[in-house]
């Protein structure tokens, strides 16, 4: 009989300490000889009655499996974290209500109901006495349901974009809780000997030997087992109790005043726990919930080691979620399996003939016990009352057909129940399948995420839609945060469509060097003829493609070419350019690769071309600004043209011929005048654009020109003159229809 404070239930398990070599009082069951594996050699003393000791474990893991679901949602869906967050959010809301309830909910009803006579004012005093009860009670309902299902719901939350992602992730989740209890229970198994060390269990000294050891070799013999635990001791002043474990059995002191009978059916009850592997069950429960137990722990100690109403106090109110999800969620569970091994033990002490002494240890604990009232002494209770197990001896120990019609005598088989072999042939084939299945798919999973969803795919993808010149299927292979950078996708399609653009040849994706979601992909490629080395940045999608797969995409976005204000007839592979307002300026984005940027050519002024190389991974590439050049022929132009302009000046037989640069007065009436260009003006020539371009007469070329003529004065007589004088000339030539033309003055 096991004592409730350390029967196998979540929570740090009861311990034990290694047993020496004793000998034993009688001939001790030996060991089956084809049982020799080197995990069955790891566990000393685990009970023999299974083919291996993998069956034992699997048979003691895989039997409790309400504790072990119990275990698993409340761990690793975040119970406690849920019902904090759902606790406060009721709080917050009920608050609300309150206010809302007792001031706002009158507005809600109809004016209609609340003009009516008697009902109108029924409703007032309604609202106004129980408003604001009502609204806090919704408040809390509300907030504890949003906040508790906030918490369940939001790691889930790609399963919305991806549903794979939630089978995948419940998947991980059931791995990662299995790997964690079989790690534990491990440990807990292996390192029993040690953590009994702890607890102050001892081995039996040779008086303690010669009184206990027959009669466990005489209970093990009558449960036909073919071994028997290593059996240990403790002292103190308690009640007659033992303990089992996975490989030891642990009793007190009080047992050795006991008579044989009655230590029989204790020592029997024990060895059906320790055959039917209780401790492994329990070790793996904790196991699969060990975060949450290792949490529980704590205030755990703090109660036990201070027990004081105010400790308590202070304990619950920070840790009270992790208090309540294991009293509410995961003990009672689990709970249900224990009291079932206490049946099942105490059929072991009547299949080992001890059924009186059995009953006699019941009537005594049955004189101690009190009311089983509260959750914790009902629902979780880890032993059943006395009064139901001595009722189930009284049907175990009737005759057939007295009280128990039909029953069948308690066997070894039927309460053992042989585990059978770790796997009959039909589950070893449906696991070969599944494995062959699962490594076949997984194959070619990783296959298709090699070929398709690599890094260095998208990499390849990328430059291969440059060299087809598809602008747009380059801008897809980006990620959705570089995309915007783009621009107009059309003008960056005909740009990468144009004449000059060449694209990045001779590709070489040389390392990639991945950090989680994050990768950097070093390339080499020509360009211009010239071999570059550039560093290409890439992040993982969060969506994926079937569920299954994350594609790559590249994150640097098309570098930026600023155009300067006041260029205007720029081109781009011959793709025109908007000038950028006055004072501002614009920037084209391009793709990886090398353009040219052309200006006008006309015949007055000719705009050099200008190649600009874009690397990936470029953000900018600076600014382009294109200075047009005379033509070697604009100036003999410009001169005719000014000449022109100056013969048909001369040609004026007037004073002041309008719009010329020369006039003559002198006071006097002219009566007649002709105009003669001596000397033609040197003129300098300044581009102010390359369509414009201005005309100036510097003070040493000035120009020369002669006027005669007559003057008629005051008194009416006439007066032969000759002047001369020099002239500047000054204007604006532009082009029109491809010819060169001049207007005088300063614009």
């Amino acid at each position: 009989m096991r004592d409730p404070d350390h029967d196998p239930q979540i929570g740090p398990a009861a311990t034990d300490i290694p047993a020496t070599t004793d000998t034993p009082a009688g001939p001790e069951p030996a060991a089956p000889p084809g049982d020799r594996s080197r995990l069955g050699q790891s566990f000393a003393n685990r009970p023999l009655g299974y083919p291996s000791a993998l069956v034992w474990l699997r048979a003691g893991v895989l039997r409790d499996w309400r504790g072990v679901l119990g275990a698993f949602l409340a761990t690793w869906f975040y119970v406690p974290v849920a019902l904090l967050m759902a606790v406060w959010g009721g709080i917050s809301l009920a608050a609300y209500g309150l206010v809302a309830g007792g001031s706002q909910a009158g507005d809600a009803v109809p004016e209609a109901l609340r003009d009516a006579p008697l009902v109108g004012t029924l409703l007032d005093a309604f609202i106004d006495r129980s408003g604001g009860v009502l609204g806090g009670f919704a408040g809390f309902a509300i907030g504890f349901l949003l906040g508790f299902l906030v918490v369940l719901v939001y790691p889930w939350r790609a399963a919305f974009d991806e549903p794979a992602n939630l089978f995948t992730g419940l998947a991980g989740m059931v791995v990662a809780a299995a790997l964690i209890g079989v790690l534990y229970t491990l440990y807990r198994l292996l390192w029993e000997p040690w953590l009994l060390t702890v607890s102050g269990a001892r081995r039996l000294s040779r008086r303690e030997a010669e009184r206990l050891r027959p009669i466990l070799y005489d209970c093990a013999r009558a449960l036909d087992l073919p071994n028997v635990p290593r059996l240990l001791i403790e002292d103190g002043p308690m009640p007659t109790n033992a303990r089992a474990y996975a490989r030891h059995v642990v009793v007190n002191t009080s047992l050795l005043a006991e008579s044989d009978e009655d230590v029989a059916a204790l020592l029997s009850h024990e060895l059906v726990h320790w055959r039917t592997g209780d401790e492994v069950t329990s070790a793996f429960v904790r196991g699969v919930a060990l975060p949450l137990v290792l949490v529980h722990a704590v205030p755990t100690w703090l109660m036990r080691a201070f027990p004081h109403p105010a400790t308590n106090f202070v304990v619950f109110l920070f840790f009270w979620p992790v208090l309540l999800t294991m009293k509410y969620a995961v003990l009672p569970l689990h709970s249900r399996d224990v009291r079932a091994a206490e049946y099942r033990a105490d059929a072991g002490a009547v299949l080992a003939g001890h059924a009186r002494g059995m009953r006699d240890m019941l009537e005594r604990d049955r004189s101690f016990e009190v009311g089983r009232s509260g959750w914790d002494a009902a629902v979780c209770a880890t032993h059943p009352a006395s009064e139901l197990r001595l009722e189930r001896l009284e049907l175990l120990t009737a005759p057939v057909g007295e009280g128990a019609p039909g029953r069948a005598p308690v066997t070894a088989e039927g309460l053992f129940r042989g585990p059978g072999t770790v796997a009959s042939p039909r589950a070893v084939l449906v696991a070969g399948v599944l494995a062959l299945a699962c490594g076949l798919g997984g194959t070619l999973l990783g296959v298709t995420q090699w070929a398709l969803f690599r890094p260095a795919e998208a990499v390849d993808g990328y430059f291969a839609a440059l060299a087809d010149r598809d602008a747009r299927e380059a801008v897809e292979l980006l990620s959705p945060a570089a995309r915007p950078a783009a621009g107009d996708v059309d003008r960056l399609a005909a740009l990468v469509r144009g004449k000059g653009y060449q694209p990045p040849g001779d590709v070489d994706v040389t390392s990639i060097e991945r950090d989680g979601d994050e990768a950097v992909a070093r390339v080499t490629f020509t360009l211009a003829g010239q071999e570059v080395k550039a560093d290409l940045p890439l992040r993982r999608e969060e969506s994926a493609t079937l569920g299954l797969f994350h594609r790559w995409r590249i994150t640097a976005g098309p570098a930026a070419l600023g155009i300067l204000a006041g260029q205007e007839g720029l081109t781009i592979n011959g793709v025109a350019v908007a000038a950028a307002p006055e004072g501002t300026g614009e920037s084209v984005p391009l793709l990886p690769g090398l353009y040219t940027v052309g200006g006008q050519s006309n015949a007055l002024a000719e705009t050099p071309a200008q190649t600009v190389a874009v690397l990936p991974g470029q953000d900018s590439v600076g600014d382009v600004r294109l200075e047009p050049t005379l033509t070697s022929a604009a100036r003999a132009a410009a001169e005719a043209e000014v000449r022109r302009y100056l013969d048909a000046c001369a040609a004026q037989k007037v004073a002041a011929p309008a719009g010329c640069p020369f006039r003559y007065y002198n006071g006097d009436t002219v009566k007649k005048i002709a105009w003669k260009i001596t000397t033609y003006p040197d003129i300098e020539l300044e581009l102010t654009g390359p369509a414009t371009a201005r005309v100036s007469t510097s003070y040493e070329k000035q120009g020369a020109l002669q006027a005669t003529g007559t003057t008629t004065g005051y008194f009416g007589g006439t007066t032969p003159f000759t002047v001369n004088d020099t002239f500047t000339v000054g204007g604006v030539l532009t082009v029109a229809d491809g010819r060169i033309t001049f207007q005088p003055g300063d614009e």
